[in-house]
């Protein structure tokens, strides 16, 4: 068969199985937005019969034949190619789950899910800890089914960042605590800023309209998109032409709806950036979940937390809440947005301590797989990691380890690449300061389609085309250096401690 032919046969199937995972991605939005309680039960099911047919599509002995005959074809364009080659590594590694597996690893998703959320109204972990026992031993299973060289977490880890391991990722967190922890505690030694005008009424409807405004500014389409409230903020893209982000917001707590929203409209950013001629296929997918991170966190902090950035937007936030903050400077506020201090929950955490959130949960999801660590007993684990590394104490479950939607859906290996992408993020920011001509007098003026456009080349347009390290080697000139984080810290939190 000519390999234009089989090229498309294999762009057919492909797309055809994207079509079932977006149209699931599409029920679980409306699961964590509109979705009534008692809908739990049906939606699961749904879920899982979409994953199903999803992974039959793409685990099938007729496409693996297309992905086998098309590698050996030497006709195909460079595109092309780079699409068979991703799509024929997706396959063999896909093909190591059974449909069966699949199927049970989705309905106990929408279960531990709807567990979770109980637990959260209750307050009390030991509502979800059944449920989430069950998934732990789906997890586990999972990595001997894709199997594994030294450690269980690796199998698992390659989902979200392809190629990391334990190996990788002890040292990296092994900067965190060696370098990042005495920039942390000179911090909590100096004089503490001032953020309490964050802690006043803000009415909810004025704070999501303020959101939409921001979300325009820095690019995000509404066209291909729309903002709603969610339990735990989150972006998902059904194509790079709609691509959603949720917010929740606390009506006595400003900071809380600014950074979420932010930080997922830089998730949907990359979602509306990248090709739609490559729908459903490799390229037209993101690197891996910490470039993605890298994104989020480049538009969250990079930007949204700098003095630049609040130059311009500030005068717009006084006009929402003239009343509350008439009397503070942007000097002030911008050193509010940077107020670094050990707190609870993750989502809210500041940009240094934040790494000690997600090494906990680093260290957590490890012993979990290992035995190390009783499912029953986390609630108290939890504490004593948090005791250990920022000295701070749940009061109890909702602000402890019911915190992160992510377990109930299975998604151990995830968390790390919160951290990466936070590095990766201040490595790409370095560079793109000195390759973007007048970038921070454009920042200074609201001006973010420059910063905008480098990103869409730079990131983007690649999809899956280069790893991680590739990538960021082929935009910096070097792979991962934590440095460059520990560098901005310094500088930004030293002028504003001093």
């Amino acid at each position: 068969m000519q390999s234009s032919n089989l090229y498309e046969q294999y762009k057919n199937i492909t797309q055809k199985a994207a079509d079932f995972n977006n149209a699931a991605a599409v029920l679980g939005w409306d699961q964590e937005v509109y979705m009534p309680k008692k809908g739990f039960a049906f939606r699961g099911r749904q879920l899982a019969t979409l994953a199903s047919q999803a992974h039959e599509l793409v685990t099938s002995d007729a496409y693996g034949k297309i992905l086998h005959e098309l590698s050996s074809k030497n006709d195909l364009k460079e595109e092309q190619q780079h699409n068979v080659r991703l799509s024929l590594e997706d396959y063999e590694k896909a093909k190591k789950l059974s449909t069966d597996f699949v199927e049970k690893l989705t309905q106990q998703s929408s279960e531990s899910y709807s567990a979770w959320i109980e637990a959260r109204r209750q307050n009390d972990f030991s509502v979800y800890a059944p449920q989430l026992e069950k998934m732990i031993a789906l997890k586990k299973q999972q990595a001997d089914l894709y199997g594994y060289e030294k450690h269980p977490y690796d199998a698992l880890l390659d989902d979200y960042e392809k190629g990391a391991t334990v190996a990788m990722l002890n040292p990296v967190f092994k900067m965190v605590k060696e370098q990042l922890s005495p920039l942390l505690n000179q911090i909590i030694r100096a004089p503490q800023v001032d953020d309490s005008f964050f802690y006043q009424t803000f009415s909810k409807q004025k704070q999501f309209d303020l959101s939409v405004e921001m979300l325009k500014q820095i690019g995000y389409d509404f066209d291909a998109g729309r903002q709603d409230y969610s339990e735990h903020p989150f972006s998902t893209s059904f194509a790079p032409t709609d691509v959603r982000v949720t917010t929740r917001v606390d009506e006595n707590n400003l900071a809380s709806l600014l950074w979420s929203s932010i930080h997922e409209g830089g998730h949907a950013l990359y979602e509306q950036g990248l090709p739609e001629e490559q729908y459903g296929l490799p390229l037209g997918a993101a690197v891996s979940l910490s470039i993605h991170e890298s994104q989020s966190r480049l538009w969250e902090n990079s930007v949204g937390r700098s003095l630049l950035f609040w130059k311009f937007f500030y005068p717009q936030l006084l006009q929402y809440f003239p009343e509350q903050l008439g009397k503070t400077s942007v000097e002030e506020f911008y050193k509010a947005t940077n107020k670094v201090a050990p707190s609870l929950i993750r989502t809210e955490a500041d940009e240094i301590t934040y790494h000690f959130h997600v090494m906990i949960r680093y260290e957590i999801e490890k012993s979990l797989l290992i035995n190390e660590i009783n499912p029953k007993d986390l609630a108290g684990v939890w504490n004593e990691y948090y005791q250990k590394y920022l000295g701070v104490s749940s009061p109890d479950d909702k602000q402890g380890v019911l915190q992160d939607v992510h377990w109930s859906h299975g998604s151990f290996g995830y968390f790390p690449t919160y951290s990466l992408g936070s590095f990766y993020a201040a490595q790409f920011f370095e560079h793109a300061m000195k390759e973007v001509s007048n970038l921070e007098e454009q920042l200074a003026n609201g001006e973010f389609k420059s910063l905008l456009q480098w990103l869409r080349t730079k990131v983007h347009q690649h999809g899956r085309r280069y790893n991680s390290e590739e990538l960021c080697e082929r935009i910096t000139g070097r792979g991962l250096d934590f440095s460059s984080f520990m560098n901005y810290a310094q500088q930004k939190y030293s002028a504003i401690y001093k």
